[in-house]
Order: C-alpha cells, then structure tokens, then sequence
C-alpha cells in the first residue's frame, strides 16, 4: 500500500524563483480567465502576428507543402542540408567571415537556440552582459544554465542606446559573453555602426563572445538602416540569431537559426558543444525548415508593410501620435521591430506601478499591456505595446490608457494639494 501523502508537494527547482516572463505571466492567465467570462480582450503583449491576421507569405506556404512528403524522417541536428546552405550564403552575403553550412545551426524558434547556446558556454556563476531593458528570456536563459545576468544600461535619455563605456565598466574576470538585441525588444532601438564597432572592439578586449538577436532584422521604419554585427566582428567569436517568426511572420512553424561566425580555431570546441546539445534534442521542426530558402532569397515581403501606408508603418504612426497627444505618456519612437515602449510621466507617474496599471487596464478597460519592469529595468512606469494591430485598434487602445491615466493624474493632483 502506497504511504505517499497526497499533501506533500512536488519541489521545484529554486533558481526559478528569479525567472520573469511576464509576457505570459499573471496577466496573461487573468486575461484568461476574463475571456472565459466571456470578456473581448485588445491583447499586446505578444509580438505575434498570426493573432493579428497576417499570414506567413504564400510562397513559403507553397515551399512547405511542396517538400511535405519529406518531412517524416529526423534530420541531421544542425538542420536539413538545403536549409543550412540557404541561411549560409545570405549570411556571407552580407559580410559575415566563414559563414558556411557546417556553422549553422537549425532550432525550434531562436528561443531554443538561446538556451542551448548558453548552456554551451557557461560554467556556475560566469557572467553574461545583458542590456536593461532585454527580452526576458536572455535574463531567464541565463539563469537557468546557472550563468548571472549582469545588465548594462539602454537609457531612454539616449534613446535607448547603450553607453560603451558604461558595458566595459561591468567587465569582470567572470564575463563570457555581450548580448546584443538589434533591432531591440522591447524599445525598437536600432544601433548605429559606430556604436557596434565600439562594443565589438570592447569584444576583442576582453576575449568574449558576441550573442547578437537579430530576429527583427528586416523591420525598421523611416531611413534607418540595418548593420549586422558579424561582418564588423571579423575573426572575433559571433553568434548571430534569427528566424521566420518576426520578418516572415510565421511565429507557430518555429524555425530559427544561428550562425557561428569568427576564428574556426578559436570557435572549435564551442562549435562542438552545440552539435552535441543539438544531437541531444534529435532535430529541429522539420516541415518548416524547407521555407527557409525562399524566406531567405525569394521576394521581399516585409519591406513594404515598413514603409508609408503599409500596415506596420501606420500603426507605428499611431502609436508616435498619440503618444504625442497624450500630456501622460513620453516615447522614444521605435525605429525598428514590432514595439513600442512609452513611459508614463508627469502627476499621472506620482507613485506609479506598471504592474497595477496594467492590471487595471486589463479589469477596467480589456486590454492586456507589459509592464516595463518584465524587461528586467530598475524603473517601474514603463509598458510595451505591440504595433502589430491595426491602426484604428491602436488608437483606440491608447484613448482607454489616456482615460486610466487621467483618472490617475487627478487623483496625484487633489492628493497633492491635500498635502499643501
């Protein structure tokens, strides 16, 4: 007869206590929960476009189910040949040093790629540079391959750029790696080539591995212009990440990569340690990775829905103005990728929390936000939206965080006059 005690509870591991990702969090569950009630949630707290009615481009469909009777077999752990060569030569296309099929690594979405890179690298206690605000689950990566974050600022004051000087300061002997999130989640800062030159050469100083995210690499606004990192790191050790999920909106195939660029000798047992990992897993998705080819060298499809009129661009547009219109909300407009992340300012921020306002969005007014405190900065009235609805969606959204933060405003006003 069993003597298990139904009480007793099942311990879990404790360095999850420092994992956040609000993003599917609390919030998330009570937005659940709303909808069961049968609530009609705006929700934004999810870059995912197929929620928001785009589709994956036709001819990556067809690519897919032009190969589906190939896709039953595992296949090789780094990604199907055709696949690899494909993200190989964009790479090397566009300047990135020995890119080649045997450097690149196929995963279930960059997320995957992400952890297994880190639990590559890291020993107890080493160290990643991280920039504040990232996207969560660098931080949670981290910590759970049992590295320690160490966060270098991106301060709005310098529109979210980092401060070199600042990322160099933070050097220890402990440091493996710099994580670079370009176009940037959640602020949609894209940094400048002179910048990046400066955290590479930083890079070369102290002997670390460059971690660069650029999922978003294809999404920028206006005249900016893309600099990827591997062509400026030359021989030094880059892992650069990306996938179909953001530019070629196709989140649910999971499919992303990562391509190992600088010194083969110096990247030798790296290289070796993500095989082995891959192997562990067996395969990445195997139906999704025949689109990579035409994602990669077929027609550009994301271009025009960046520039004016196109769907991402004019939600941006509403996003900027009224942000702009608002006498409650600051911005630095996004540059790039799918976000926008504003700050609440003037009475309406006296003794603001994200975390309680963006739970009153979501009991009060049905729209389900980020606060800015999931993206591990030590500020707490920030939120992030995403700029994937429609235009007319977006502005109605922020009509709703007008009204809440008018009601916070008066409130901080007479509380204030009480006091004088």
């Amino acid at each position: 007869m069993s003597s298990f005690n139904p009480r007793h509870k099942i311990a879990t591991r404790t360095r999850l206590s420092e994992v956040r990702y609000e993003i599917r969090g609390e919030l998330a569950r009570r937005a659940r929960e709303l909808e069961g009630q049968g609530r009609s949630l705006i929700k934004l707290n999810i870059g995912n476009p197929g929620a928001f009615g785009f589709r994956a481009p036709d001819h990556l469909q067809r690519a897919i189910a032009d190969h589906i009777a190939n896709t039953d077999p595992y296949t090789h752990q780094q990604g199907l040949p055709e696949a690899r060569e494909a993200i190989a030569a964009f790479h090397k296309a566009r300047g990135t040093p020995n890119a080649s099929p045997e450097r690149v690594f196929v995963g279930n979405g960059v997320s995957e790629l992400i952890d297994i890179s880190l639990r590559a690298l890291l020993n107890p206690g080493e160290e990643v540079l991280l920039p504040s605000p990232d996207y969560p689950l660098w931080s949670a990566a981290t910590i759970l391959n049992d590295g320690r974050p160490v966060y270098y600022r991106c301060d709005e004051a310098n529109g979210f750029l980092p401060d070199p000087e600042q990322m160099e300061a933070l050097v220890s002997s402990r440091t493996r790696a710099i994580v670079l999130i370009n176009p940037n989640n959640p602020t949609g800062a894209n940094y400048p080539r002179a910048l990046l030159e400066r955290i590479v050469a930083i890079a070369q100083k102290h002997r670390l591995l460059l971690l660069v995210d650029e999922i978003y690499d294809g999404i920028l606004y206006d005249d900016h212009v893309f600099q990827p990192v591997a062509p400026l790191a030359g021989d030094l050790p880059c892992m650069t990440f990306s996938g179909l999920s953001k530019v070629h909106r196709a989140c649910g195939w999971r499919v992303g990569w990562a391509v190992l660029s600088g010194d083969p000798m110096a990247c030798g047992d790296f290289h070796h340690a993500m095989d082995l990992l891959g192997a562990l897993r067996l395969c990445a998705n195997v139906p999704g990775q025949f689109a990579i080819e035409q994602a990669l060298h077929g027609t550009d499809t994301i271009t025009p829905l960046c520039q004016p009129g196109g769907r991402l661009y004019e939600t941006r547009r509403a996003l900027i103005e009224s942000c702009a219109a608002s006498p409650h909300l600051s911005l630095v407009a996004p540059a790039g990728a799918l976000y926008g992340f504003p700050a609440v300012v003037g009475d309406a921020a006296r003794g603001f929390d994200d975390h309680a306002f963006a739970l009153e969005m979501l009991e009060t007014e049905d729209v389900l936000l980020v606060p800015g405190s999931s993206f591990n900065v030590p500020y707490r009235n920030h939120f992030r939206v995403t700029l994937l609805p429609e235009a007319s969606v977006l502005r109605e959204v922020f009509s709703r965080i007008d009204r809440v933060l008018e009601r916070r405003a008066v409130t901080a006003t007479g509380q204030r006059s009480a006091v004088a």
